[in-house]
């Protein structure tokens, strides 16, 4: 197979992982008796993002090459998702979890295994291009649009898929056993993180950066990723991740449950909307923005460097709130909601994709994959 094609394919299950219930995951848990809890289920994802990267990225950097630390992620993330559906089926549909505290457990380790792949995913990426004497600048926006594609169709899949007396079927229409409203979403996520488990074990090898004698103990342990908040470049760039970081957990967290609220409306017309009834396939516009515009991060890149390029970004997030926050499921409100859909593109891409690449180039090949986890910490 092509060797961009494996790519692809990689990036492509990576992001299907997360499509499957990151934007919709609070529909369910509101459902279970742990909507007061969405908050936390989000910032568990950064609770454990400020050590499970860099972590992993250790590892892969002198201990395991970073494929099989990827797939090794992929196969625990992939059990305890699965644990999470077992636990919702247990339990059925509109009923509350019996054991929360089980639950809230469980969906933290998978969490917690998931979340340092993202970084690794750019490593094998980056290693593997460069092997075969590709431009990462170039070629890797190509290859990572996949991902987005992954993204936004297991987001069209729960939302349409509906899983009623045992019989599968797909609707656009109301019906309280779509995938987007039952633990249903947790079983796409976690059957997809085994398939990519075992993926990632054909992939080509990634070599282990050569140990140096005489390490000092920050340097064993790659704590030296750290001193990167020495430079006033890096450190700025670290800083700001952070605080764009905090808006992305907002919109992902809330952007679903606040569109599918209006079902509950006392208004037949707004209740009844199409907007209301598949709030995950209209956030998935985000989605379909994002994808585009990762083709346009090389140009920007090349014609305004990194720093406009944030800047763009920065405003973009207000926008994205601006217009979230004016508009309605009906028209002529709901095309506030396509606007703010729109402008996620620019967004998330115009940091997030070209941070990755912006890391890769400033760091040092022996740090590159625990400052790839450092970065994803920061967001």
């Amino acid at each position: 197979m092509n060797i961009k094609l494996r790519l692809i394919v990689m990036n492509f299950l990576q992001f299907a992982v997360w499509g499957a219930y990151l934007t919709c995951m609070g529909n369910y848990l509101g459902s279970a008796g742990l909507g007061s809890q969405i908050s936390w289920f989000y910032a568990i994802q950064g609770i454990v993002s400020i050590f499970m990267p860099t972590l992993m990225g250790i590892v892969a950097d002198r201990y395991l090459q970073p494929q099989r630390v990827l797939s090794l992620c992929h196969c625990l993330a992939g059990i305890f998702m699965l644990s999470c559906w077992y636990m919702g089926l247990q339990t059925g549909i509109g009923n509350e979890i019996a054991n929360p505290a089980m639950f809230i457990g469980l969906y933290t380790l998978s969490v917690a295994f998931y979340m340092p792949t993202i970084a690794l995913t750019n490593t094998v990426a980056f290693t593997i291009l460069k092997q075969n004497g590709m431009d990462t600048v170039k070629d890797f926006p190509p290859i990572r649009v996949m991902g987005t594609i992954g993204f936004i169709l297991t987001m069209w899949f729960v939302n349409c898929a509906v899983l009623e007396d045992g019989n599968l079927s797909f609707t656009l229409g109301e019906s309280a056993y779509k995938f987007q409203y039952t633990y249903m979403q947790f079983f796409v996520s976690g059957f997809l993180s085994i398939v990519l488990s075992i993926y990632a074990l054909t992939m080509p090898q990634c070599p282990l950066q050569e140990k140096k004698e005489h390490q000092s103990l920050a340097q064993s342990f790659g704590l030296d990723a750290f001193k990167l908040f020495k430079t006033k470049k890096m450190a700025l760039f670290f800083i700001f991740s952070a605080l764009l970081g905090m808006c992305l957990q907002v919109t992902n967290g809330y952007a679903g449950p606040f569109i599918t609220s209006f079902r509950g409306s006392v208004d037949p017309v707004v209740a009844g909307s199409f907007a209301a009834n598949n709030a995950t396939l209209l956030t998935s516009l985000s989605q379909i923005s994002e994808a585009l515009c990762i083709l346009l991060i090389p140009f920007f890149l090349r014609r305004y460097g990194i720093k406009i390029v944030m800047l763009m970004s920065m405003f973009a997030w207000v926008f994205r709130f601006g217009f979230f926050g004016l508009g309605s499921p009906t028209m002529p409100g709901v095309l506030l909601f396509i606007l703010s859909c729109i402008v996620y593109g620019v967004a998330f891409d115009f940091f997030n994709v070209s941070g990755g690449i912006f890391v890769d180039q400033e760091c040092a090949p022996d740090v590159k994959a625990s400052a790839q986890g450092l970065f994803m910490m920061m967001t």
